[in-house]
């Protein structure tokens, strides 16, 4: 007889669709503790610019893998899947459901596929070699040899986002072939029971969403937030490039005027929910429920949650 895999929720979707407010309801049905599939929620004292859940917003659900880094500690896929994976035996363990709810696509993808990173692990000399390079010739520089050889992973990352741009250099140097060949070619095989929800929008009211989120930031005092960043001396570290906090970041180095660091965030915010919805489509198997004319998600919960008693083969809670 072949082991019952663990069943495993998932909640995914582009940035500022609503899929905090999900994962909390999705809890409470089905006795859940909700685990962040989010890369930048990891770290401490940045709260309003990654959109972190607050306190008083958790409605008494156990929320795991947020602010466990300090902003400049790194953090690597790798980790994230071992932490995870251990998080998720913890809550089956107390008999509840695992909730893994963000938008940071590999990350999630890592956890539920059967990844094995030690695959392509690493040529620290190699790496070192391109890290004193990116010194000598600059980030730009560099991110135009990852061009030559890995266009389309090129075009998802930031020229200044150095480390992924070695990282990336790094797998066509070991492994021979892109980053998006090496993905492909990694065993898909599901490890849990997994139901994927995913929730869309149409785009133009994802986009108004967006910048209305970011006006929201700014009042909240994400400008006060960065500067405390700022003022600590951090750069060149992997939080920092985070959306949100760069853009502010060319503010305070006196690059951009506010407004324009504003508007570019935005920008950024935006470019990021439509890479986010192309990943999902093509890498993962995914459930997806379109809340455009939803004016209130509760009307969309019956919905989603009979697809989940149905994949899991579980009952929800009655209210």
């Amino acid at each position: 007889m072949l082991e019952e895999k663990q069943k495993l929720l998932v909640i995914i979707g582009p940035t500022a669709v609503g899929k905090t407010k999900l994962s909390i309801e999705l809890a409470k049905r089905f006795n859940g503790e909700i685990i962040s599939g989010d890369s930048m929620q990891i770290y401490r004292g940045m709260d309003i610019g990654t959109a972190k859940i607050r306190k008083e917003e958790m409605e008494g659900i156990p929320h795991h893998l947020i602010d466990i880094k300090e902003p400049n500690e790194n953090f690597s896929v790798a980790e994230f899947q071992q932490l995870v994976r251990g998080t998720i035996q913890e809550i089956a363990d107390r008999g509840h459901l695992p909730i893994i709810a963000g938008g940071t696509g590999l990350y999630i993808q890592s956890v539920i596929y059967d990844y094995q990173f030690s695959d392509v692990s690493g040529d620290e000399d190699f790496r070192r070699e391109l890290e004193q390079k990116a010194k000598e010739i600059g980030p730009d520089a560099l991110h135009q040899e990852l061009i030559k050889v890995d266009p389309q992973s090129a075009s998802n990352i930031h020229p200044n986002n150095v480390r992924r741009v070695i990282r990336a250099l790094e797998i066509y140097h070991l492994a021979g072939k892109t980053r998006n060949e090496f993905d492909n070619t990694a065993n898909k095989e599901e490890i849990y029971q997994t139901a994927i929800v995913g929730l869309t929008m149409d785009r133009d009211k994802l986009y108004e969403r967006i910048n209305a989120r970011v006006d929201l930031m700014m009042e909240d005092g994400l400008l006060e937030e960065v500067n405390r960043l700022y003022q600590q001396g951090l750069r060149d570290c992997q939080a920092i490039q985070a959306i949100g906090y760069k853009e502010i970041y060319q503010y305070l180095d006196g690059d951009l005027p506010l407004e324009e660091a504003v508007d570019k965030l935005k920008q950024n915010s935006r470019r990021y929910a439509k890479r986010q919805l192309t990943w999902f489509r093509n890498k993962m198997e995914v459930k997806w429920f379109d809340i455009t004319n939803v004016n209130n998600l509760s009307k969309k919960e019956e919905e989603i949650s009979h697809y989940v008693e149905g994949k899991l083969q579980i009952k929800s809670n009655t209210y």
